[in-house]
């Protein structure tokens, strides 16, 4: 479990990454030849997703709350922050202009639609 380090965040990151890696390479030892791919697989895909830095998370979970409100501008915009703060009611003006500054990053990093 991580808290966010920007001050009074009002969400939480849980990371239960290693709790399900170590499950499944319970699985895997035991497991019969046909179930090994599926389970190895599953294995790389946990490890992955605990590889995910929490702003990432944060921004994530932001544009998916900014989307619930129907939004889907740009993060740091006006309407994007109050879009957040709408779906959100519990937070603050700041800590829904910290949480957009994460989503900007995260709209940053993908790509362009029809970018290839």
């Amino acid at each position: 479990m991580t808290v966010f380090g920007k001050q009074d965040m009002a969400v939480l990151v849980l990371r239960e990454a290693d709790d399900i890696s170590t499950a499944l390479r319970r699985a895997l030892d035991t497991a019969p030849a046909e179930e090994r791919p599926g389970l190895e697989r599953a294995l790389a895909l946990t490890a992955e997703a605990g590889d995910v830095p929490d702003a990432e998370l944060r921004g994530r979970w932001a544009l998916r709350r900014m989307a619930s409100a129907g939004y889907e501008g740009p993060a740091r915009a006006v309407a994007g922050v109050k879009a957040l703060r709408t779906a959100e009611r519990g937070l603050s003006l700041l800590q829904a202009v910290n949480l957009s500054k994460d989503a900007e990053a995260v709209q940053d990093a993908e790509p362009e639609p029809g970018a290839r």
